[in-house]
């Protein structure tokens, strides 16, 4: 699989199809000359969970904030549910950055503003708060709450309105072991259950095992997107063999010489378990003794990694934020709907 680099396409409407929950064709957000946003054209499919991945500054966050309709693009275009993004927030709840709640509130009274405002009925308030696992502290303040707590409560109020789309902006971000097993839970209940979510992310091993697609961008730009199995590929094969160039070109002639590659002195070859046993006999009629045989699997890092190269130091500057504005100052606002 060749990763595939989005080009800027001018500003126009995307061609909405039934079957995309949402849609971005060169989608471009620019602060003075920087692009925080380059380009970007994405499909996520209803009742998926589709994962949003880069490095710090990549402009996962300005991305999210233009399908919400908090920033406006530079250019391009997107569609959510059926509408240009920003022309509602009917059916969308997201959590963009962090939450924002008034702190001398309660986190019960907090969600009933909420509702209020979004019309919801009050009944929703202790579903939600249920969801995230939030009941016994639901009428202590928010000021008192540890991150963790403040993350689930946004994530409830994301969850106000029963929407047909969740977005969230590293929903996991100061959870504990447990708490990230059960957000893994919600997000995959919330998918079964027919809504679409869409969530950037670090944690690479959870991305791994809750989305079913993702998109990996850097500097502001798509690299690729896809399921996770095609990104993590085959996995690989490493062999231990003697002559090693004979078992070079044997396996090579066997499988493409593009899959196969010599590493500290071992046969890498791209391919699943199930090849092993055909190299195997392969080899051994070829007279080649083979000392070692095992299977190794690329986990998404690995392939995150290769694809977006050196990460910045904490010395660089963000590349997806606007100029002179940390990432963690940049607004905090949860959209109840």
């Amino acid at each position: 699989m060749h990763p595939s680099v989005a080009v800027e396409q001018p500003a126009s409407a995307p061609t909405w199809t039934g079957d995309a929950a949402v849609v971005t064709e060169g989608l471009t957000k620019r602060y003075g000359s920087r692009a925080a946003v380059d380009g970007l054209s994405l499909t996520v499919r209803p009742g998926e969970v589709f994962g949003f991945l880069g490095p710090n500054g990549a402009g996962k966050t300005t991305t999210l904030r233009m399908l919400t309709g908090l920033v406006r693009p530079t250019s391009g275009s997107a569609w959510v549910l059926g509408r240009t993004a920003g022309e509602s927030v009917a059916g969308i709840g997201a959590l963009i950055e962090g939450p924002g709640f008034y702190p001398y509130l309660s986190g019960r009274d907090n969600l009933r503003v909420l509702a209020k405002y979004a019309g919801t009925p009050h009944r929703r308030i202790a579903q939600v708060l249920a969801t995230v696992d939030l009941m016994d502290r639901a009428d202590d303040r928010y000021g008192t709450y540890s991150l963790g707590m403040k993350q689930r409560l946004g994530v409830a109020a994301a969850l106000l309105k029963q929407p047909e789309l969740v977005v969230l902006d590293e929903p996991t971000n100061g959870l504990d072991p447990a708490g990230i097993t059960d957000m893994r839970a919600l997000l995959r209940r919330l998918a079964a259950e027919g809504c679409t979510v869409v969530l950037s992310s670090h944690l690479l091993a959870e991305v791994e095992q809750v989305c079913d697609r993702v998109a990996v961008v850097s500097h502001g730009r798509l690299i690729v997107q896809g399921t996770v199995g095609d990104l993590v590929g085959l996995g690989r094969l490493v062999i231990e063999a003697e002559p090693l160039a004979d078992a070079v070109a044997v396996t090579g002639g066997l499988l493409g010489a593009e899959r196969v590659s010599v590493v500290d002195g071992k046969l890498h070859v791209q391919a699943g378990p199930e090849s092993a046993a055909q190299i195997n006999r392969a080899l051994v009629r070829s007279e080649i003794d083979v000392t070692g045989l095992r299977q190794e699997v690329r986990t998404l890092e690995e392939v995150f990694l290769q694809m977006t190269g050196p990460q910045p130091t904490g010395d660089d500057p963000p590349q997806g934020d606007p100029p002179g504005r940390s990432r963690r100052r940049f607004g905090r606002r949860v959209l109840p709907r």
